[in-house]
């Protein structure tokens, strides 16, 4: 004998002139009696003090407030509130689902912000490729604005390169946004922060310890750690010697680990090795007049010709980031020239 199986709802659809089945989930059929008005009403009750005060600050009757309210609790079956006085009191039962509606009221209002903002282009992926000596702090600030004024609509794909990588990562159509040493052929790119290079090495290096400037000969005699193919002594001059012994390694926290024991000594971006500097770590080499050397980075639209609002904004967050960074060095440099 063959037992009969409960059938799962079945639903019909049409597609391209032609007929599907699905089965339905369980919220595709659930009736649902509870309005995200009624729970807004509830909660203004709660947060207002009472059914009086709510009405005020909804700009609605007592009595819409009181028959809302009373329906609810007629719909769940449960009581929400108890009245002692003119105070309304909230029910064990009540307290437990105002916390879980509160969660339901805030999703729905996200789910109407990333509509509206999917309406407006906010809704792209943007892809930003970021040389890894762009300051860190300037970094995540903007993301964080972006990501505030955005309300969470765009995604950004970040990947930080090394900086000889950024050229040829820039080239991929796929890239919206990148922050580069070096314009690709054919690509604009706007100047948005200067990187400051500092030779260092550890205080007890004979380097630190000849009682002079080094020379281009003290220079070449002890190893030069870089990282990347290129370093960014070269990129800024040849301001070594022409032969020196150079060490390569592909992570910053592996060339400081290196200097801080002596290996050898590093021109590296101040702002990344300030902390090791504070600490005594690490020391400036006395070069004297080339003590530093600047770099510009530059920000690249990788698709000038088709750039997203998503991409437009990012751009302008991190220009504004920048550009405020930029200010207050010089207000700081000028107090430091003052001083002296």
């Amino acid at each position: 004998m063959t037992q009969s199986r409960k059938q799962e709802p079945m639903h019909t659809m049409r597609h391209d002139g032609m007929r599907a089945t699905y089965r339905s989930r369980p919220h595709d059929i659930h009736n649902l009696y509870v309005s995200l008005k009624q729970w807004r009403i509830f909660h203004a009750v709660i947060d207002c003090g009472g059914f009086a005060e709510a009405a005020k600050s909804l700009h609605l009757s007592q009595s819409t407030i009181s028959y809302t309210v009373s329906k609810l609790q007629e719909q769940l079956g449960t009581q929400l509130l108890r009245i002692e006085g003119r105070k309304a009191i909230l029910t064990p039962e009540g307290r437990a689902l105002l916390e879980r509606s509160r969660n339901v009221l805030k999703e729905a209002v996200e789910l109407e912000t990333f509509a509206k903002n999917l309406g407006q282009g906010w809704g792209d992926e943007v892809r930003l490729v970021v040389d890894h000596n762009f300051p860190v702090h300037l970094l995540t600030q903007a993301l964080s604005r972006f990501a505030e004024i955005g309300k969470g609509a765009a995604h950004v794909r970040l990947r930080e390169v090394p900086t000889l990588q950024a050229e040829d990562i820039v080239r991929d159509p796929n890239v919206d946004l990148a922050i580069s040493e070096r314009v690709p052929l054919g690509y604009l790119g706007e100047p948005l922060t200067e990187v400051e290079y500092v030779a260092v090495a550890h205080p007890a290096h004979p380097l630190m310890q000849l009682g002079r400037e080094p020379s281009s000969i003290d220079l070449g005699r002890h190893i030069q750690i870089d990282m990347g193919p290129v370093n960014a002594t070269s990129k800024a001059g040849n301001r070594g010697p022409k032969q020196v012994r150079r060490w390569t390694m592909n992570s910053f926290d592996t060339v400081v680990a290196a200097a801080c024991e002596g290996l050898g000594y590093a021109w590296l971006p101040k702002h990344r090795v300030q902390k090791w500097l504070d600490q005594g770590q690490l020391a400036c080499l006395p070069l004297v007049d080339k003590v530093s050397h600047k770099s510009m980075l530059y920000l690249i639209h990788g698709r000038p010709w088709f750039t997203t609002p998503a991409a437009t904004r990012l751009a302008e967050v991190l220009r504004s980031f920048a550009a405020k960074d930029g200010d207050r060095r010089s207000e700081a440099l000028r107090g430091e020239m003052g001083e002296g």
